[in-house]
């Protein structure tokens, strides 16, 4: 057998001074909630969930050339 490890993506939330906030692990369905398992300051296990209203909350948050920014993020460059 292989000794060979899985790699699982992650995704990071920096805050303003670059320091990991949290470390997303895997984003899931679980009805009509999304689910978002991970780890915050690289120790502490979390689970968030985040329902259909408080999506739409959030997205009453953008404006315009903030819903045009999110639309071109993952073709930036870091």
């Amino acid at each position: 057998m292989s000794n060979e490890r899985k790699i699982v993506p992650v995704a990071k939330i920096l805050d303003a001074n670059d320091k990991e906030l949290m470390a997303i692990r895997k984003l899931e369905q679980d009805g009509s909630t999304l689910v978002i398992r991970g780890k915050i300051f690289g120790a502490m296990p979390m689970v968030a969930k985040l329902t259909p209203s408080q999506a739409r909350a959030a997205l009453k948050l953008l404006d315009f050339k903030t819903i045009l920014f999110l639309l071109t993020l993952l073709f930036r460059k870091d």
